[in-house]
């Protein structure tokens, strides 16, 4: 099973959790602040989970995942949502739904999130 993921969040304290938790289940993690660090490690050939929050500086989640869709950088790669909107943004998300494989709120599960990630492996397990 691929265990790679990638965190993207503008928070440090979201980052340093979520990496602990990842690492402790023995994944790798790549952790980056932004959409921009998020596209140069997929340009750089990152293939797993991308964990995105959606309100970030500069260039938010939604940007962020419509510019890995044109870009063609959705190969080996399965996105879900971490925000502390606890609810959907139909408007923003229209047009990506089949790309994102879920969405969760903060403050996060550690089991629904540790779920979710397993299941995205086996969705891209089965892309092979």
């Amino acid at each position: 099973m691929n265990k790679r993921i990638m965190i993207v969040d503008d928070e440090p304290d979201v980052l340093f959790a979520l990496r602990t938790i990842f690492e402790r289940k023995n994944f790798d993690v790549i952790t980056v602040k932004n959409g921009f660090e998020c596209l140069n490690e997929l340009e750089k050939g990152f293939k797993g989970v991308i964990l995105m929050d959606i309100m970030m500086p500069d260039m938010d989640g939604w940007d962020t995942i419509k510019t890995i869709v044109q870009r063609g950088l959705m190969k080996g790669v399965a996105i879900e949502i971490i925000t502390g909107k606890g609810t959907k943004d139909h408007e923003k998300m229209a047009g990506l739904e089949s790309y994102i494989r879920d969405y969760l709120a903060k403050p996060l599960d550690t089991e629904q999130l540790l779920a979710s990630v397993d299941e995205c492996n086996r969705y891209l397990d089965g892309k092979k």
